[in-house]
C-alpha cells in the first residue's frame, strides 16, 4: 500500500486496528483461566476467614465456575 493510500484510508484504518486491538486484549482477559483459578482460591480464603457468608460465598463461586465452564467451551469450539 502506498504512501498516499495509507493517509487515505488511515480515518478507516486506524479505529479498525484499535478495535481489533481491544478485541483481543479483551478475549486474553476472558479466556485467562488462571485469574479465574485465582479468584476461586481467594472466595475460599475469605470462606475460611468468616469474611463472607456461605451465601455470598456460593453465589460468587457459582459465577467462577460458569466463566470456567465458559472458558474450557470456547477453547473446545477452537476459537482460541
Amino acid at each position: 500500500m502506498g504512501l498516499l493510500t495509507s493517509i487515505l484510508l488511515a480515518p478507516i484504518t486506524g479505529p479498525c486496528w484499535i478495535a481489533k486491538k481491544v478485541h483481543d486484549m479483551a478475549m486474553e482477559e476472558f479466556l485467562d483461566e488462571e485469574k479465574v483459578r485465582a479468584e476461586l482460591k481467594d472466595l475460599y480464603l475469605l470462606l475460611e476467614a468468616g469474611k463472607i457468608s456461605e451465601e455470598e460465598f456460593e453465589r460468587r463461586e457459582e459465577e467462577l465456575v460458569e466463566r470456567m465452564e465458559e472458558i474450557e467451551s470456547y477453547k473446545e469450539a477452537g476459537k482460541a
